[in-house]
């Protein structure tokens, strides 16, 4: 995997810290490849931060790399990360309904080898980041993200934690648990409809005979996609709730607490 040339500058976010210091977020489009597949993730961090700090790789839903990611790439880099959103379908591949979007999620929840190499590949940019301290390193994912980041633990990624948010818990091999380095966060609608208590119990199951360091909360009343706002009443099950993001949220930033500590 190599770092491509082309960097792209978009608008800074600017705003103002506790100190009344003007910080500015800076973020970037980055292009690099997984294999011969040209890939552009987004970047964000904060410019007056002048030392390393900690990474958060992200990886979108199953729409792509979309305005939810960047927003909360950029929420990422105002808590003082350097925030990399991976792009997992590829330079332009950005569906624009549902259709496209489980075309494009089938095609790497049916490979789970691809879908580790461009989690990987998502990866090794935030690693190789000047400003990152490649040593403090989290992921985390967002409903096909969450199971991304879920597969990334699973191949052995030498991070500190993943965390998934309303992800798919599911794996065609759950003995590749026993690679996993990184503490695990699930943050889970209690009544999501996409994942069902088989596939809850073997998550759990797969996690304990692994003996990983993992946690699981469930929110009550919360379905699927309980984070994003764009989430209507779909009649499938995907529901933003407002409660359940700002507690999911919080228990985020308490994990890197403890795993950046």
């Amino acid at each position: 995997m190599k770092i491509l040339l082309s960097v792209f500058f978009t608008p800074v976010v600017m705003l103002l810290t506790a100190g009344d210091v003007l910080a500015v977020i800076i973020t970037k489009n980055i292009q690099y490849k997984q294999g011969n597949t040209i890939l552009e993730g987004y970047l964000a961090y904060d410019d007056a931060i002048k030392v390393k700090r900690p990474g958060v790789l992200v990886v979108h839903d199953w729409t792509g790399l979309q305005s939810f990611t960047k927003k909360r790439t950029e929420q990422l880099a105002k808590l003082g990360y350097v925030a990399f959103a991976a792009d997992i379908y590829g330079k332009g591949v950005r569906p624009k309904n549902q259709q496209e979007s489980g075309t494009q999620a089938t095609i790497y929840r049916q490979d789970r080898k691809l879908l580790r190499q461009r989690a990987t590949a998502g990866l090794q940019v935030l690693q190789n980041y000047p400003l990152t301290d490649p040593k403090r390193i989290a992921a985390i994912g967002y409903c096909f993200g969450g199971g991304t980041v879920l597969e990334l633990a699973r191949s052995g990624a030498n991070i500190q934690g993943v965390v998934s948010f309303h992800g798919n818990l599911d794996t065609p091999n759950p003995s590749d648990a026993k690679n996993i380095k990184s503490k695990v966060l699930v943050l889970h609608g209690a009544d999501d409809p996409f994942v069902p208590e088989e596939q809850l119990k073997g998550f759990e199951n797969e996690m304990r005979q692994a003996n990983v360091d993992w946690q699981l909360i469930s929110y009550g009343g919360a379905v699927h996609s309980f984070t994003n706002p764009e989430a209507k009443n779909d009649p499938k099950g995907a529901l933003y709730n407002p409660i359940a993001e700002q507690r999911s949220w919080q228990a985020m930033r308490q994990f890197f607490a403890e795993i950046f500590r």
